[in-house]
């Protein structure tokens, strides 16, 4: 059964909430072994939602209300537990890590990074998650290791318009307009329009129209002062 995407704009607040805070980098090791995840995210039935998300994720546990079955953490470790790769899950404990200013949230066993940690090695083919991380990297002051997940992305996503506006959009965020500019292109010349990135790029002085017949990598942007900062997270896309 083909899933209802998640909707970009609310990924996109959750990512873009969690600021600045200081993010230490988790050892993938004290993330826990995951033991038998029942169902891939993106591939599960409507019935396998139902078992889990019937009990565990309803809306008052994904809005972060309360919990439905218990503690709210409880219900949201079940559901990861159950599906590592949850998007829409990763996302309500980004949320939750941001509303309570911290990593480690209440009645879950492991840290908030932990979870990108287990959903990556879940299914290392989910570019969302990897995307997720990226943000949440990006977000916390680590360009470096951001930049990592998204080479990894990059490898995923293919002739995937979405993704490569997305990545441009985090570019974007670690004021890389050089790069941003790339996959700008790379975006439009698979047929995905959006007008976010542009204006950025934009706004830093930074936007050059594509050559025609030019391969994106060419492009060269403008040597002007960076912007100062960004005000938007990427639309990063839900599972298809």
């Amino acid at each position: 059964m083909k899933l209802k995407p998640l909707p970009a704009w609310q990924l996109a607040f959750a990512c873009l909430l969690l600021g600045n805070a200081a993010v230490a980098q988790v050892d993938a090791n004290a993330c826990g072994d995951l033991g038998t995840p029942r169902w891939d995210y993106r591939y599960a039935t409507q019935a396998e939602h139902i078992e889990v998300e019937g009990a565990h994720f309803v809306p008052v546990v994904e809005n972060l209300i309360r919990g439905n079955r218990g503690y709210l953490g409880g219900d949201l470790a079940y559901t990861l537990r159950a599906s590592p790769n949850h998007h829409r899950a990763l996302v309500s404990i980004m949320k939750w890590s941001v509303k309570i200013k911290s990593l480690q949230l209440p009645h879950m066993p492991y840290p908030v990074e932990c979870y990108f940690d287990r959903g990556i090695r879940y299914k290392a083919d989910d570019h969302v998650v990897k995307l997720l991380y990226a943000q949440f990297l990006v977000s916390n002051s680590r360009p470096a290791d951001a930049v990592k997940q998204l080479d990894l992305v990059v490898k995923l996503a293919g002739d995937n318009g979405f993704t490569l506006y997305n990545i441009g959009l985090l570019y974007s965020d670690m004021k890389n307009f050089d790069q941003a500019l790339v996959y700008a292109h790379k975006a439009m010349a698979r047929g995905f329009f959006r007008p976010e990135l542009r204006k950025r790029l934009e706004q830093a002085g930074r936007w050059l129209e594509p050559v025609k017949g030019s391969e994106p990598e060419t492009a060269q942007a403008a040597e002007v002062t960076p912007a100062t900062s960004t005000d938007s997270a990427a639309e990063v896309e839900g599972s298809t």
